[in-house]
């Protein structure tokens, strides 16, 4: 597991611009305690200054968005051919994608077209199955809507790089629209139109529409030509364009963002029975217990479950059925089948990590730059998940393939799967890179789809590294992910009120996602209280094998400290003896808890996005403020019935009764630290050695592994200390197996023990650290002026 870069993010001075243009957003809030600190500090941040684009940033009501026929004579040529297909009473297919992207284009399409052709009988579509067709165009379905007569395909969220397929479709007579956001290929295919915001500049409003975006600016461009034929109002059509947006992880920038925002408004409406046209909506928002009026409503709740039913069973119809119909018991059966979907998918998605950590601890990372891993066992539907997860606590670009082991007569067995990359990796040049050992492939620059024969991964897996290292000549060490820190806040401006009105100005900033990312505060030298964990719940009360952790936070401003969770993580990652800083989300909780004391429901909390323990601030005590102290301890050995007890003076003593006085305040500084920080209680080094050994024959007589971090914790260790120990084992006969963060011990019982020369010096760096975690971490030590050498 790779270690992340945290940036922290200096508060910079706040123009009176900023300071006014805000003023009409933050005055409703009636805000006690922040008068819109926060928010200008975060626009001012993002460059976001003018107070025009401050306005139309902040209120949707404010922003001009751009005409669908910005696209040009491809939009001309697109409306034209609809137009042809409804004066003949064509059949027309939409061929729509499995993940909630795809499924919500389609549901737009199916809705939007719907006005103008007659559903179902001159108006269908076609989802792929996610577990046995993949991404885009193919031959076999094409065979298929040929069969239905269908004489005109428009693609979403699909078709820009299905050459082969789109001239198959043509030789049986069929024209193509291809509505797409995906990479572009070379040449421009040979359909009737394509759009696609790929062919605008990356600083156009449009250009980071996602499929379901771009099949609404059509849909759009339908209604504004021809207002008079349809029957329902346009608008209606934005709370799936949210869903779809948001779930994609698109750039909620431009168009995006206006999009988005409007159709959380329009998604709000559906969380009440009486004011929902959507009642499968209404019924997932139920389910994961949300109103619709924030992005992580969506991210967090409605998106992954649209995803579950592809990802566990193949075909996705039905979510298009759930999205739109207005039957209530129909949508009933399907939002409880979707439920289900989504608690095993979690079950599935937990083991498939596990399982792929368990492959990686026999692979070499450090001559490894692509992780490029295939089993049969792996569930295909939860791939692009667990890749996503690798790649980001790895620091690698990953690829995740499944198969299966029954081989059809002449055809090679495929894999299938998907890939995930970091940071400046562009995913889709390196995969395209391989083209020639694969069946097929899609994608953009982060994520891709493919799949290729068994007996080329191996030469994929080459390919792949080789190529990365010959383009990128990438030190992995550079590449850890980085956490940026917008603001840094106290527990105290948490508490009470003063968190809710934190929460409603940072609220402003939404809908956040790429491009525009959630605020995220930075507390420091925290320490937890009240941390357990649990599974997760289904909605009969079942538990899900999905983990997540509960505690409350405090540091030295707080008066009632602040609950928050951690999801995907144990109780025992949290030490509560240590101190830590905490990079964190603050969020509006809906979930209700049982067993616990309090009622979660219309509360705050915090998510913690990431921690790293920290250490005592010199700076707490007055006895640590000088900026010239230094400790001189010189003693080698000590008894062990005395105290490691250094004395700080800024003046050389003059006489015994000086030093008897200096002795007196170190005292009182051991009982204050111990107090404060109970993590600097100590234990004699030979004690911990004992320890050592204990888990050592312990770990060699039961074959289990631990980790290093466990250790380390337990007998309040470092790294130097622990490898220093590892290597008196090894001197007393046991072997000593490392691999990432795991450990395995075992008894050479052919060995002799020698005397173990090691020992001494780990005892020393042992105690050495003791003494400076006890009294002298975070001293500055910019001049020596004063040493006192003494003996009691």
């Amino acid at each position: 597991m790779i270690e992340t870069q945290w940036k922290i993010v200096e508060n910079l001075e706040i123009s009176q611009a900023i300071i006014t243009a805000i003023q009409p957003y933050i005055e409703p809030l009636n805000l006690q305690n922040s008068e819109g600190k926060y928010i200008a500090q975060l626009l001012q941040q993002r460059g976001i200054t003018e107070p025009q684009k401050i306005a139309g940033f902040l209120d949707p009501n404010y922003y001009k968005p751009v005409s669908p026929f910005e696209f040009g004579q491809e939009m001309k040529l697109a409306i034209n051919r609809l137009l042809k297909a409804r004066n003949q009473e064509e059949k027309i297919a939409i061929w729509g994608d499995f993940d909630a992207d795809g499924i919500t284009s389609t549901s737009v399409l199916w809705e939007g077209l719907g006005q103008f052709f007659k559903q179902e009988e001159n108006l269908t579509y076609y989802i792929p199955n996610r577990l046995t067709e993949s991404h885009g165009l193919n031959e076999m379905g094409i065979t298929k809507l040929k069969a239905e007569n269908i004489s005109l395909i428009v693609t979403c969220d699909t078709g820009s790089t299905n050459l082969q397929e789109i001239e198959f479709a043509q030789t049986l007579g069929i024209d193509i629209i291809v509505t797409d956001h995906h990479t572009l290929p070379d040449d421009r295919p040979p359909v009737i139109s394509i759009l696609n915001p790929r062919y605008f500049a990356s600083t156009h409003p449009l250009f980071h529409l996602s499929g379901v975006a771009v099949a609404y600016k059509l849909i759009e461009a339908l209604y504004l030509t021809y207002p008079q034929i349809p029957q329902q109002p346009l608008e209606n059509l934005l709370d799936l364009v949210a869903i779809g947006l948001i779930a994609d992880l698109v750039s909620l920038e431009g168009d995006c963002r206006y999009l988005a925002q409007k159709g959380l408004e329009q998604l709000q409406k559906q969380s009440e029975p009486l004011t929902s046209n959507r009642p499968g909506v209404t019924k997932l928002l139920k389910y994961c217990n949300k109103t619709g009026d924030r992005p992580t409503d969506i991210s967090f709740g409605i998106g992954p479950r649209i995803n579950a039913v592809s990802r566990i069973h193949g075909d996705g119809h039905f979510g298009v059925e759930l999205l739109t119909s207005t039957d209530q018991k129909k949508c009933e059966e399907l939002a409880l089948h979707t439920e289900l979907a989504n608690s095993r998918r979690k079950e599935i998605q937990q083991n498939t990590l596990k399982n792929v950590k368990k492959k990686l601890e026999q692979l070499d990372l450090s001559t490894t730059s692509v992780i490029v891993l295939a089993d049969s066992q792996w569930q295909g539907g939860v791939l692009g998940l667990v890749a996503g997860q690798i790649a980001q606590e790895y620091g690698r670009p990953t690829v995740l393939l499944s198969y299966s082991e029954e081989k059809n007569k002449d055809e090679p067995i495929l894999a299938r799967g998907s890939a995930r990359s970091i940071q400046s990796i562009n995913l889709y040049d390196l995969v395209n890179s391989q083209a020639h050992l694969l069946d097929r492939f899609g994608g953009h620059p982060f994520a891709a789809g493919l799949s290729l024969p068994l007996e080329n991964i191996e030469l994929f897996k080459e390919g792949m590294n080789q190529q990365l290292r010959q383009n990128y000549h990438l030190n992995f060490e550079t590449l850890k992910p980085i956490i940026t820190a917008d603001l840094t806040v106290t527990v105290a401006e948490l508490e009470n009120n003063k968190g809710k009105d934190l929460f409603r100005e940072l609220k402003l900033l939404e809908p956040c996602g790429m491009g525009n990312p959630a605020p995220k505060l930075l507390l420091k030298n925290c320490r937890f209280t009240n941390v357990w964990n649990k599974n997760i719940e289904d909605f009969k009360g079942g538990e899900v094998k999905y983990i997540r952790t509960f505690f409350k936070i405090w540091d030295q401003t707080a008066k009632n400290g602040f609950e928050g969770i951690w999801w995907g993580h144990y109780s025992e990652e949290i030490s509560q003896n240590k101190r830590y800083d905490v990079i964190v989300e603050l969020d509006y909780n809906t979930y209700k808890y049982k067993g616990y004391s309090h009622n979660y429901q219309n509360d705050y909390k915090i998510r913690i996005i990431d921690l790293k323990e920290s250490l005592p601030n010199y700076q707490d005590y007055p006895l640590f403020q000088s900026q010239n102290n230094i400790v001189d301890y010189r003693r080698e050995q000590i008894r062990e019935t005395e105290e490691l007890t250094g004395i700080i003076v800024n003046k050389c003593p003059l006489s015994w009764a000086e030093i008897k006085q200096h002795y007196q305040k170190a005292k009182q500084l051991d009982q204050s630290l111990t107090l404060a920080y109970p993590e600097t209680q100590i234990e004699a080094p030979e004690i911990i050695w004992q320890k050592l050994i204990g888990i050592a024959k312990y770990l060699s007589r039961t074959g289990e592994k631990t980790t290093l971090e466990k250790i380390k914790e337990k007998l309040n260790l470092s790294d130097r200390s622990l490898n220093l120990g590892l290597q008196s084992l090894e001197k007393l006969g046991f072997r000593c197996h490392s691999q990432l963060n795991s450990l395995q011990i075992t008894k050479d019982t052919n060995s002799s023990t020698s005397k173990n020369l090691s020992l001494n010096q780990f005892i020393a760096v042992v105690r050495e650290e003791q003494f400076k975690l006890k009294y002298f971490y975070h001293i500055p030590l910019t001049t020596v002026q004063n040493i006192l050498y003494y003996e009691d």
